[in-house]
């Protein structure tokens, strides 16, 4: 157990901790939790013995193994392949393996085996190989590169030099690294921040089974509900406690802060009423006794602080932006690669079906690091050239935030007249709104942009990404440097916002939260799914289960003498590739739409079923809403008006036909005795 008491740290004239005090049980995960510089760091890198307090007491058993991955990694320059720089953190038995090696070396020109220097060369050895033995030496490189790849790096990665990597896969090194050392606690810095959904996927899988004790910073609710079984709030100086995830201290601290106003409040009604007692009383000799007793009272009485305030007044709300026509982009078929300095070829997309973005999309744009996620954001912008065509729809006006564009900001404005300079409409009442949503408050407003940070001047760039936005916005990572309170103000503006976009983010409870449809970049593709993110996490662990399920029925029959073993392990791969791509299109295009549906297995098929049925049920709904809209005779007072309801309910006609008539098959193919 870690303990922390009276601990006490300032920075010049600013107090961090105040007689900070608090127990850090053996195998909690701990979520430290408060707002943007309250000491969230300074509290971690201290626990990882960067800092030391002013006074108190900080006691870290002494076999403690502590492992620390801060928010920003130190670049590294080595030409160590990614393999060789994970494999550094077992130093110690690399080295013995190496002074094995020599001596064994050595031995092979030793002629004299009787001489007492080669006996004792020998217990060395021994001794040696016994220390390898115990610290299971020969296991090391499977544990990295196991590691690795559960990190997202390809295999062919691993023996690529690190300096080749961005920033966030070198992050992910690191991180590899620190795991490696099978630390007692894990301290972590926005741990997810430079990693996608499916290596955060395998984070959790991997922290879930950690023994140890994690204290992690986050501002990923989704992550912090997952992951976490105590919430540490660090305020003024102070740790409290609460038990559970984030939704639950959420909750809880609603709760404690209502009880505390209520408390606060009752308490100045009685400071005030004694107050008007002893002004009212107090120059008559009659009530003097009592007079004094209140005074006393008063003098002796602990003062409640005022109930903090989380701001949650603060909104924003986008201007309207003049309405697109109903499609919004197209993309023909597109493909897309890049030239590598060795002059070959790196094939990001292939052949990719058409696209359309049609008016009210609000699509999430995800996949692993290196898919093409930013690629296609820039194809789609215009700004990327492709294989292929891009179409922009009618009165289509765009705006793009990615992180580079905290570069175009001029260093010698202040924060709110960078905001003024881009000839917004808005008021300086509505942009300082819209500043204290992002964390700048109060005199922060007339600090120059030249002494911001990286983090903060992303956040200008997306201010003044949002304040005029037009009806089609392309948003790379708009989270990122964002705390939770910033993030919720964020998805309450997009969800009321009445263009159309795309975001690419991996915080999982934000796309949740506003998107209404799903783009998965995978295999130099891309699958499209309709809903939200939790419709399509559902779809793609069915997906995963429907691939496994397949395998495993074909196993199956083989044992059971209804079939036969694939003649080599090339050609299995290949008939599991192909069921694999066969429930890509299943999720995809539905079963409606495809033409070699027959190969789909029972159990898909029955699946594909039920869905097709709830998607007969939605066009049965949306016909007999729109045969209300043609049977109203003000529906076609506008032109334009009744050619979009007549366009939609002829295509929503022709859709229920298609489904009607794929149910008739799929249900015979299932059941032949139904036809009977």
């Amino acid at each position: 157990m870690i303990q922390l008491k009276d601990i006490t740290l300032s920075f010049g004239s600013r107090d961090i901790f105040k007689n900070l005090s608090w127990h850090i049980k053996d195998g909690k995960r701990i979520g430290l939790f408060g707002p943007n510089g309250v000491g969230k760091t300074t509290l971690l890198n201290m626990l990882a013995g960067l800092y030391t307090p002013d006074s108190g007491a900080l006691t870290i058993p002494t076999s403690y193994v502590i492992g620390y991955l801060p928010q920003e990694v130190e670049e590294s320059d080595t030409d160590r392949t990614v393999v060789e720089e994970a494999l550094t953190v077992f130093k110690e038995v690399l080295d013995l393996e190496s002074e094995s090696e020599s001596i064994a070396k050595d031995l092979e020109n030793v002629s004299d085996h009787n001489s007492a220097e080669y006996k004792r060369t020998l217990l060395r050895l021994d001794a040696i190989h016994d220390e390898l033995k115990t610290r299971d030496s020969h296991t090391i490189i499977f544990q990295t590169e196991k590691l690795l790849l559960g990190l997202g790096f390809e295999v062919s990665d691993l023996n690529k030099p690190l300096n080749t990597f961005s920033g966030g896969w070198r992050m992910r090194v690191a991180l590899a690294k620190l795991l490696l050392q099978n630390p007692n606690i894990l301290l972590l810095d926005e741990p997810t921040n430079h990693l996608d959904i499916e290596s955060i996927d395998w984070l959790e899988d991997y922290l879930k089974q950690f023994q140890g004790s994690v204290i992690l910073v986050s501002h990923d609710q989704y992550f912090l509900n997952r992951m976490v079984t105590t919430i540490a709030e660090l305020s003024t100086g102070q740790i409290t406690e609460y038990a559970g995830n984030y939704s639950s201290y959420v909750e809880e601290r609603q709760s404690r802060l209502d009880i505390h106003k209520s408390a606060y409040e009752n308490q100045q009604r009685m400071i005030k009423e004694t107050e008007r007692f002893i002004e009212r009383f107090r120059y008559k000799n009659t009530k003097a006794k009592q007079v004094q007793s209140r005074i006393k009272m008063l003098e002796k009485l602990d003062h409640l602080l005022p109930p903090e305030s989380d701001d949650p007044s603060i909104k924003f709300k986008f201007p309207d932006p003049k309405q697109s026509g109903k499609s919004v982009v197209e993309l023909s078929e597109f493909s897309k690669f890049y030239k590598n300095t060795d002059g070959s070829e790196l094939e990001v997309f292939h052949k990719v079906r058409p696209l359309n973005i049609s008016r009210g999309d609000k699509i999430a744009l995800i996949g692993k690091n290196g898919a093409g996620k930013s690629t296609l954001a820039r194809i789609l912008l215009g700004t990327e050239p492709f294989d292929g065509e891009r179409k922009l729809g009618h009165n289509v006006e765009l705006t793009y935030f990615a992180q580079h564009q905290a570069e175009t900001l001029d260093p010698t404005n202040t924060i709110i007249e960078e905001l003024k300079s881009a000839g917004h409409t808005q008021n300086e009442t509505e942009i300082r709104t819209l500043l204290g949503a992002f964390l700048f408050k109060a005199d922060d407003v007339f600090k120059p942009v030249s002494v911001l940070s990286g983090g903060e001047k992303s956040r200008i760039a997306l201010a003044k990404t949002l304040l005029s936005p037009k009806n089609f916005m392309i948003l790379d990572e708009p989270t990122n440097h964002l705390d939770i309170q910033s993030r919720n103000v964020l998805i309450d503006s997009l969800r009321n916002y009445n263009g159309t976009f795309v975001v690419v983010s991996h915080d999982r409870h934000f796309l949740d939260s506003v998107a209404n449809k799903v783009w998965y970049a995978e295999e130099k593709g891309l699958v499209t799914y309709p809903g939200t993110y939790s419709d399509f996490h559902y779809h793609q662990t069915k997906r995963e289960e429907g691939s496994r399920d397949i395998i495993n029925q074909d196993d199956e029959r083989v044992e059971n003498g209804t079939g036969s073993k694939p003649k080599s392990v090339e050609n299995k791969r290949e008939q599991a590739e192909r069921r694999n791509r066969l429930y890509k299109q299943l999720v995809e295009l539905g079963i409606e739409n495809m033409d070699n549906w027959e190969e789909l297995s029972e159990k898909q098929l029955k699946t594909a079923l039920s869905d097709l049925e709830k998607k007969i049920h939605s066009y049965e709904d949306r016909k007999n809403e729109l045969e209300g809209y043609l049977a109203d005779p003000s529906s076609f007072q506008h032109k334009e008006r009744a050619q979009d309801i007549s366009h939609e309910y002829k295509e929503v006609i022709e859709n229920l036909q298609k489904s009607y008539e794929r149910w008739d098959e799929v249900t015979a193919h299932i059941d032949p005795s139904s036809n009977d």
